[in-house]
């Protein structure tokens, strides 16, 4: 009688670790993967009054990202240099949202 006890206990022993094992695997999931939306390089050009923007954000230093504004349009980015003369203007006088 014994023996079976002894049997059945470390079964529930075992049972228990595999239970806590999957318990706290399933606490440690990775995190999804994003696109980095970030300007490595800017330009003082003004974008073509023709692109029709939608929105901007201003981007702070922080590597690989360099200061910048960014200004998007339905299916393109423009990584703009905050210290062009135009920004003020484009920000200023426009319908744009700030996007965060």
């Amino acid at each position: 009688m014994l023996c079976w006890n002894k049997k059945l206990c470390t079964l529930a022993v075992l049972l228990a670790i595999c239970g806590c094992i999957g318990i706290a695997s399933g606490n440690l999931r990775r995190p999804a993967k994003v696109g980095l939306v970030c300007c490595k390089a800017v330009s003082k050009a003004m974008i073509p009054s023709g692109i029709k923007l939608i929105g901007y954000k201003h981007q702070n230093a922080l590597s690989p990202c360099v200061q910048a504004v960014l200004f998007f349009s339905e299916t393109e980015k423009y990584c703009s240099d905050p210290t062009a003369r135009w920004i003020p203007r484009k920000l200023k006088g426009s319908a744009l949202t700030s996007i965060s």
